[in-house]
């Protein structure tokens, strides 16, 4: 059998014809596409408004900016997701403090962050970023009203979860990243995602205000727009009104994203069929457990847990198959460490940890190689 990753992109000569057109016209940045793919992202998602950067990373730090974290700031946010999660309140100098994973789910615990909110007075926090982990959506609803008690900002980390969705209190469906509870999201294209485009990011929200200003910080803090510019020697003129970076997205990557956009509904639907042979079959395999699977699932990744997760990876491996951990708790990095954190903080992220590894999930992957996947875990989980 071929090497089977845990993730992969997949390219189509659909995708090789929208670059080359892009490659053969007028512009490789700044250009029409990144329009384009804004507004296509913002309708699939059902936000008001969308940006487009050059990595997710770069789109938790432009949100940090524009929501104003400022040294001393603290933010709560899972220690079971990437670095960037985290990384983006300390570029602006905020303090991260983490709260616990549920034990089902692997999201954020909302009940763990109220209790670190009752524990300290008001306005001792200023934001949360809760992580659409491995796809499940977070009750996003209910960090709205949590934030709302104690005065907090959110900014909802949806980079695994493009498509996925939460039902609300009245039944209704609520996508990551609509808006409609978080004042900002961010997603990634990074080629494991769901959307790929090399490298690349998009950040939504709602807010006009909020959107502008991050309009402003993605290009180095420079306007051309003349309501904006406190005077006016040209057509040539610009203004630095603000220190920005240079965060942009170019018009090929664009051009791929909205390829690969118009094939996201068929991804996912792929993704969740998946997940649903993977539980069919583990659901009778006592010595795997997995998570709690609720209605909206992305499936970015597909965890499970085993008591010997590295006699299982080293075994996939030596089948060609390439699993992967997800992730290693971000308060056991030496860097978190050196500032404070340390094991033992958090004994359901840690206990995740121990025992996790994410399989081969990603839409091209054949009938014929999931069977194998499947086999061979369980021919070792079983006999192990």
């Amino acid at each position: 059998m071929k090497a089977i990753p845990y993730g992969k992109q997949e390219i189509t000569q659909q995708d090789i014809d929208a670059v080359i057109k892009t490659l053969k016209s007028d512009f490789l940045t700044q250009g029409p596409q990144i329009a384009e793919f804004e507004n296509k992202f913002a309708e699939y998602i059902g936000v008001n408004y969308a940006v487009a950067v050059s990595n997710g990373t770069a789109a938790l730090h432009l949100c940090a900016m524009v929501l104003d974290i400022k040294p001393g700031d603290k933010v709560i946010t899972t220690p079971i997701t990437f670095a960037a999660s985290a990384n983006c309140v300390r570029y602006c100098g905020g303090e991260v403090v983490f709260a616990d994973i549920d034990s089902e789910t692997y999201v954020l615990d909302i009940l763990k962050v109220k209790q670190l909110l009752d524990q300290h007075p008001k306005g001792t926090f200023s934001g949360i970023i809760p992580v659409d982990f491995a796809g499940a959506a977070v009750d996003m609803e209910g960090f709205r009203k949590l934030a709302d008690e104690y005065g907090l900002w959110i900014i909802e980390d949806a980079c695994h979860a493009p498509g996925g969705y939460f039902q609300d209190s009245n039944s209704e469906s609520q996508k990551c990243g609509n808006g409609k509870f978080a004042e900002l999201a961010i997603f990634s294209f990074h080629p494991v995602k769901h959307i790929a485009t090399g490298e690349g990011g998009m950040i939504t929200t709602n807010s006009k205000e909020l959107y502008d200003k991050l309009i402003l910080l993605r290009t180095h803090g420079i306007t051309k727009d003349p309501s904006l510019l406190k005077k006016n020697d040209g057509g040539w003129y610009y203004e630095m009104q603000i220190l920005g970076y240079n965060y942009r997205l170019s018009d090929m990557q664009a051009a791929l994203g909205v390829s690969q956009l118009s094939r996201a509904v068929d991804g996912l639907k792929r993704r969740r069929e998946i997940a649903e042979i993977y539980d069919l079959t583990f659901n009778s395999v006592k010595e795997i457990k997995k998570p709690c699977h609720k209605e909206g699932h992305a499936f970015h990744l597909y965890v499970i847990q085993v008591e010997n997760r590295q006699g299982l990876y080293d075994h996939l491996k030596s089948k060609n198959i390439f699993s992967q951990v997800h992730y290693i708790p971000v308060h056991m990095m030496p860097y978190y460490q050196s500032l404070g954190h340390k094991v033992g903080d958090f004994p359901n992220a840690e206990k995740y940890y121990e025992s996790c590894l994410s399989l081969p999930m990603f839409p091209s992957i054949t009938n014929e190689e999931l069977q194998f996947v499947i086999d061979s875990v369980k021919e070792y989980v079983v006999k192990s």
